[in-house]
């Protein structure tokens, strides 16, 4: 009888929560000045359960897929074309360029405009994400006048270096990976589809050493651009937009990163075998999307893993039905 008589149960909740407004109140007020030199210390001390032991292997496996990744992107975009928007960061992959009205023009002033197609550099294909270099975790935050003063270097350099693994001088200027010229006449076709299996094994193994490292090592990112903090901590640097398409200047909203932040997938619309040489505007509808990377190892004639099926419409129609 209790359990269905809701008017008792109301009661009791509103009970509660007077007795422990009562409590609360009746409670002296928190003197921050006594609690701040125990928060501070806590801090410092938080520093000594880093590096986590456990994880200095995969942060040692995540920089090694890095590497594999640049190099194996970069011989493959000389035997498999890639196109990038002249105006805006659109990516194709593909013998040419899609006419998707998609071109938003530089610097937003235009919209749903057809593309302007050029050959695509690396950047285009594995977005740079970059960082400062702290001393260690535990030091201040950083000032906007000492903006200045810290080295940038790749967002997954310093959560990897964070993790317990060194870096030499290279990986601290952000040239640490040796780009591999290859001739595309002198790569035969099995060559070529283990680059690309072992490209889409490195992009995998980075995606995912990275969400794992994201659980133990704090990162931030600023929720109205694309900065990207490592640390427990955001810095105080004014340059929210300086690195995008904003013209203001001011202090970054900083929320919790995740693998997207550090690992951009660059999502661009996939081709499919029995797709038109060209995609067109009107049948946007039908076409799936990919990123780039698998979208260049598909290519090279990978089989995909089945989690890419539905965002690529891999046995969906390119045409409407004809009733």
């Amino acid at each position: 009888m209790i359990l269905k008589n809701k008017g008792y149960w109301n009661a009791a909740v509103t009970e509660g929560f007077v007795r422990l407004s009562r409590l609360y109140s009746s409670n002296s007020k928190i003197d921050f000045k006594k609690l701040k030199p125990m928060i501070l210390k806590r801090i410092n001390d938080r520093s000594k359960d880093y590096p986590v032991k456990a994880m200095i292997p995969l942060a040692r496996e995540v920089l090694e897929a890095r590497a594999l990744l640049i190099q194996g992107v970069s011989i493959l975009m000389q035997v498999i074309p890639v196109w990038a928007c002249k105006f805006c960061p659109e990516v194709h992959v593909g013998p040419q360029g899609h006419s998707i009205k998609t071109c938003w023009g530089c610097r937003h002033r235009a919209k749903n405009q057809v593309h302007e197609w050029i050959p695509s550099k690396l950047n285009d294909i594995i977005v740079p994400v970059e960082t400062y270099h702290l001393q260690n975790m535990s030091q201040d935050i950083i000032r906007h006048d000492q903006r200045f003063d810290f080295d940038r270097i790749p967002a997954i350099a310093e959560l990897c270096w964070q993790a317990g693994v060194s870096l030499d001088d290279e990986t601290l200027k952000g040239k640490d990976v040796e780009i591999i010229d290859t001739s595309a006449d002198s790569l035969s076709k099995s060559k070529v589809w283990e680059i690309a299996n072992g490209t889409l094994n490195a992009w995998e193994v980075l995606r995912t050493g990275v969400q794992k490292l994201l659980m133990v090592y704090p990162a931030r990112v600023c929720s109205h651009c694309s900065e990207v903090h490592v640390g427990p901590s955001g810095h105080k640097a004014r340059m929210c937009g300086v690195f995008a398409y904003e013209s203001w200047r001011g202090p970054h909203f900083w929320k919790r990163a995740v693998v997207d932040d550090l690992v951009p997938p660059k999502i661009s619309w996939s081709r499919r075998d029995h797709d038109p040489p060209v995609l067109l505007d009107e049948r946007r509808d039908f076409y799936g999307h990919a990123p780039v990377v698998v979208d260049i190892c598909s290519k090279a004639g990978i089989h995909l893993p089945k989690k890419y099926f539905c965002m690529m419409k891999v046995r969906g129609v390119s045409v409407p039905f004809q009733s």
